[in-house]
């Protein structure tokens, strides 16, 4: 074979082999294009039959918003339906920006952008360059937060440009079809129109369902609804169906303070602050001042105050108590949360003390229920007793002289009290401290009542010289509710009542959930005891210590304090002055303590009973409480000068003057400037 025929037989061999490629291309072509023929027939086939499956399938896999739908917090009302805490609507004001810019693309311009965009400049004063950039940067976002906070009245200068028309408001609507993508998130924010009114009895929530101090802790379950919810699901029909369920709002709490008691008591708190600032060393005119003004018969609480106070609607505001450096140092140094705390503490529950004189009607009520002293007994005092081998005074160092023990009650006498707790002994002492409750909580229902179960005496603790000195209340602490409680059931006829500050608690439609009655514990003296520690404690007004405290038109009882601090000797004193009013026929409990007054002599009982017949001239006539006897012409000049701008329909004031003028001044007739005596509790008119 030569050349040509060789390369002829090679040319014919590759024309071969190219057909066998391509035969067999050919049917690779046409198995793989009946396959998918087959496959697509098999799927069309599968999705007839099980169409409604796969498509349940398919959405069961996507996405549904839940939104939670916030609950109201329920209000706080004083007893005559002054809102003292409220919860009000604000809203965040929320772009969706992919839809707006979806709405553009529709209509084939930037018209809808423009119109939104300055819709929400206009009504919330954002800048319309802020709400540019943001669409540029983030043009997917569905959650954009043009403004935080925005009252309903914006919301609804807003919805004017969103709401379609009316037939009857056509003509005046201002609905603006090119305005997209807008919506609003609504919240609750805690709302206390009387600022600083109660502040340590109400308490503050800055987030709902939290809860610091006061009712609003104490009763935090109550007042916090339950929040509700929308949620998409898949209907058996397999469409995607939105279901809401409604939040239930908190309920309502109705207490028994009334607004404008508590209002008369703060004026004049503040009005003692003020006045003794910076007289003896700096700052106010106590380090601490408190008042409870309580129904007798009931527990009820009319007014609980302490100064200083707090604005409710901005509790850290320590400005009150600390320059701008100060508080800077503090939060420096980590401390400036405990100074909130300590200005938040309610004084009258929380803080302790020992009670001093004021504690000598419950020693004697303890011997006259015992049997262990008859109330005609008498003692002589020569200024000192000596227990024990201590040489204990009495408050008269030169001494009181003979005394009856409605003597020794109403000049305050720590000799005679010594004498009478011999009588009682340790054990009986023991027993009556438990039966007025003292070393226990009153069950109070607010938010950081103290314990104080290791800071009264017992059978480890108490010996003869404790027993001395306790009789007139000295070596133990208690808290100014814990005396309140057991003073009232001292001259009420002998019932304790739990005291407490809510009367009803009810639904967010207004019907009574729950009436909270008042709660009587237990008796703890018989009628006849009641009956001549209520004649005693007359005494003190008439013929001792509290001569002062009287107030305008009205007969009291009552028992003044000066209990000496620790340590013994540094001259600092708690003063102190509990009242019953009227006199024969107790229906007003009202004790003031007044912690270390800004004053060069503090041991003088005269600042707790003017400070509390001040009180009591304003609040008894507002409380409708029969006058016991006629007035005098310098009691209806003091009368004409109540200043009855406290009364509730005002709101407070960023500046809260104490008011100028002889209306606010204490009453001049009587001189501050008179000691009583170096020694506290002495009478000398």
């Amino acid at each position: 074979m030569n050349k040509d025929e060789k390369k002829a037989v090679k040319k014919l061999a590759k024309q071969n082999q190219s057909k066998v490629v391509a035969f067999r291309l050919g049917v690779l072509y046409i198995a793989v294009l009946l396959a998918f023929v087959g496959l697509s027939i098999r799927l069309i086939k599968i999705t007839r039959e099980n169409n409604d499956e796969y498509q349940q399938r398919i959405l069961a896999q996507q996405s549904y918003d839940s939104k939670t739908l916030a609950a109201k917090r329920g209000e706080i009302i004083d007893c005559n339906g002054t809102i003292l805490a409220a919860s009000k609507e604000n809203y965040n004001v929320i772009l969706d920006v992919k839809m707006l810019l979806d709405a553009d693309r529709q209509a084939g311009d930037n018209t809808c952008s423009f119109e939104t965009i300055k819709a929400l400049s206009e009504t919330f004063g954002v800048e319309e360059n802020i709400i540019r950039q943001y669409i540029n940067d983030v043009p997917d976002s569905q959650y954009f937060v043009v403004k935080k906070g925005a009252s309903y009245e914006e919301m609804k200068r807003f919805n004017a440009f969103t709401d379609k028309p009316t037939e009857e408001n056509k003509a005046t609507s201002l609905y603006n079809e090119k305005i997209k993508g807008v919506w609003f998130e609504k919240y609750y924010v805690r709302d206390y129109p009387q600022k600083s009114l109660a502040s340590d009895v109400i308490g503050f929530s800055k987030s709902e369902g939290q809860a610091s101090y006061g009712l609003e802790q104490y009763y935090n379950d109550e007042l916090t609804g339950t929040p509700g919810r929308k949620y998409g699901f898949l209907s058996d029909e397999t469409t995607v169906e939105i279901t809401t369920i409604p939040a239930t709002d908190g309920y309502t709490l109705v207490s028994t303070l009334d607004a404008n008691v508590q209002m008369m008591v703060e004026k004049h708190l503040r009005e003692f602050a003020e006045e003794y600032k910076d007289n003896a060393r700096p700052g106010w005119g106590a380090q601490n001042l408190g008042c409870i003004v309580m129904r007798a018969n009931t527990g009820e609480i009319l007014a609980m105050a302490d100064f200083p106070n707090f604005d409710l609607t901005d509790p850290e505001d320590l400005s009150i108590l600390y320059t701008e450096e100060q508080i800077k140092q503090m939060q420096d140094e980590g401390t400036y949360r405990d100074a909130c705390d300590a200005l938040w503490r309610n004084y009258c529950i929380s803080n302790t003390f020992e009670p001093g004189s004021v504690m000598k009607p419950f020693t004697v009520a303890m011997g006259l229920e015992t049997g262990k002293i008859t109330g005609n007994e008498s003692y002589t005092c020569n200024g000192s007793l000596k227990v024990a081998d201590h040489e204990i005074h009495c408050h008269n160092t030169n001494g009181d002289g003979t005394l009856s023990v409605r003597g020794a009650v109403a000049k305050s006498c720590n000799v005679a009290l010594m004498y009478m707790s011999r009588a009682i002994g340790e054990e009986t002492f023991l027993q009556y401290q438990s039966i007025f409750n003292l070393g226990l909580k009153t069950n109070i229902d607010l938010s950081g009542e103290a314990r104080t179960e290791n800071l009264v005496f017992n059978e480890r603790t108490l010996h003869e010289s404790e027993l001395a000195t306790a009789s007139f209340g000295q070596g133990f602490n208690v808290t100014m509710i814990q005396m309140c409680a057991g003073y009232a059931a001292l001259v009420n006829g002998g019932y304790y009542y739990e005291p407490h500050l809510v009367s009803k608690i009810l639904s967010p439609g207004g019907t009574v959930v729950k009436n909270i009655e008042p709660r009587l514990i237990k008796q703890i003296v018989s009628n006849s005891t009641s009956d001549k520690i209520v004649e005693y404690c007359n005494a003190v007004v008439t013929e001792g210590t509290g001569f002062r405290s009287k107030p305008a038109g009205y007969t009291n009882g009552g028992k003044t304090g000066t209990a000496e601090t620790l340590p013994r000797g540094n001259g600092e004193y708690i003063l102190s002055f509990i009242s019953h009013i009227p006199a024969d026929n107790p229906e007003i409990i009202c004790y003031v303590v007044i912690d270390r007054p800004n004053v060069s002599v503090q041991e003088d009982a005269k600042y707790a009973t003017i400070l509390s017949r001040q009180i009591l001239t304003d609040i008894l006539p507002y409380l409708n409480i029969p006058m016991t006897e006629e007035l005098s012409e310098k009691d209806i000049e003091e009368l004409s000068q109540l200043d009855l701008s406290v009364l509730t329909g005002r709101i407070e004031t960023g500046t809260d003057e104490a008011g100028d003028g002889a209306a606010n001044a204490p009453d001049p007739s009587i001189d501050l400037s008179a000691e009583l005596s170096d020694n506290g509790d002495e009478y000398t008119p």
